[in-house]
């Protein structure tokens, strides 16, 4: 029996750290995502979250510098999709992240995208690959009840 390995469509693109760019990258994301097979709701979870994730890394990974990058990919599988999104900043630790929850928190107009992220995917994960920058990952599984186009 010969195994099957799926095939993974593969989409990147580097974009300059501009706050304008998080549009393109939320477009880019929608085209993905529907290429995928997920529907509009959740279409709108993953561009919600890959948006979360380009303002960090382009606020605070690139610290809004222009002559730095975000390196943001797509990889569609079979039955998933994940996204990397990576900066040129100095690296953080999530686990050193406030909850956005807890009362003293509430109010603060900042602090809730990492949280949102982890609410609308499935796996989230922070690394700091090769010393430099912070890449994120986040995928998404497509559910049985989703049909893919």
């Amino acid at each position: 029996m010969t195994p099957v390995t799926p095939e993974i469509s593969v989409v990147e693109v580097t974009l300059e750290s501009d706050l304008k760019n998080v549009e393109v990258a939320e477009e880019i994301t929608r085209r993905v995502s529907g290429t995928a097979g997920f529907d509009d709701e959740e279409q709108t979870r993953i561009e919600m979250a890959v948006h979360e994730s380009m303002i960090n890394a382009i606020w605070h990974g690139n610290k809004n510098d222009s002559s730095k990058s975000v390196w943001l990919q797509f990889k569609i599988h079979r039955d998933r999709l994940e996204i990397h999104v990576r900066d040129q900043g100095n690296g953080f630790d999530p686990q050193k992240i406030p909850n956005p929850l807890e009362n003293q928190n509430l109010l603060n107009v900042s602090g809730r995208g990492i949280f949102l992220i982890r609410a609308f995917m499935d796996e989230f994960r922070v690394e700091n690959p090769n010393g430099t920058g912070t890449e994120v990952t986040m995928v998404k599984r497509l559910s049985s009840g989703t049909h893919t186009k």
